[in-house]
């Protein structure tokens, strides 16, 4: 007869799920989400956390990641979720880990899942460019690409090169202020599939209305959450 295999133990389902806001910022920005997922798990030992883990031949820490940011861009309003293996204080884990976590990738806020599913809440981004152009050039780049009935740009995805309209996903788009000697412009995007992300909207600007910084652009993501369509505001999911 043959051998049975050994079945691997199973772990105790979570008895607490924990909400944290986090931001990624300065050189961080360039961490990929592969690299940060790593240098979280490694916090979450660090701070002693006590997780609870998937079950299987390789149990690991059970965190769930939601909208994460592309690499090179900043963000105060990235989202995951930590299943927990005790009850603990919000407080205490968000101490622990902000003291764990290099500086750059801050912990801002840990709140107590109300349950559901957080993607769920996370239904638009909001997005600052600053670039390195006048004033007038932005402006004039802004209301070209506010005017075309679609703006298809191209992308490398995990599935190739992928032709996509940017424009429909654009839901507010202005320039706000000026940031030393270039200029600030405020977007939000609506998440769908294919994501729309702020380099996109840049690419279209640059296509439609000859914007030509002199250097890097830098995006934030600057909130991001439930989508008002009457207000146009995106609003904190911890709010929810």
């Amino acid at each position: 007869m043959p051998v049975p295999k050994d079945q691997p133990e199973q772990q105790p389902p979570p008895v607490q799920r924990l909400r944290v806001r986090y931001a990624k910022r300065g050189r961080l920005r360039f961490t990929s989400h592969r690299d940060f997922s790593r240098a979280f798990e490694r916090a979450v030992f660090r701070a002693r956390i006590p997780m609870a883990y998937s079950s299987g031949f390789n149990p690991h820490p059970r965190i769930s990641y939601a909208g994460a940011s592309p690499t090179g861009a900043a963000s105060e309003a990235e989202y995951l979720e930590l299943a927990l293996a005790e009850v603990v204080e919000p407080a205490d884990v968000h101490q622990a880990l902000d003291a764990s976590l290099p500086p750059g990738l801050d912990v801002l806020a840990v709140v107590v899942s109300p349950g559901g599913s957080l993607s769920d809440l996370l239904q638009a981004s909001r997005w600052r460019i600053d670039v390195d152009v006048p004033r007038e050039d932005a402006c004039r780049a802004v209301e070209a690409f506010l005017a075309a009935p679609e703006v298809l740009v191209e992308r490398m995805t995990k599935r190739g090169m992928r032709t996509f309209d940017a424009r429909a996903a654009v839901t507010h788009l202005a320039v706000v202020d000026d940031a030393g000697a270039g200029t600030s412009i405020e977007l939000v995007l609506r998440h769908g599939e294919p994501t729309v992300r702020a380099d996109d909207i840049l690419a279209g600007m640059t296509r439609l209305g000859g914007l030509e910084p002199t250097g890097p652009a830098l995006m934030t993501r600057i909130g991001q959450g439930l989508y008002d369509p009457v207000s146009g505001e995106v609003t904190d999911p911890f709010a929810s």
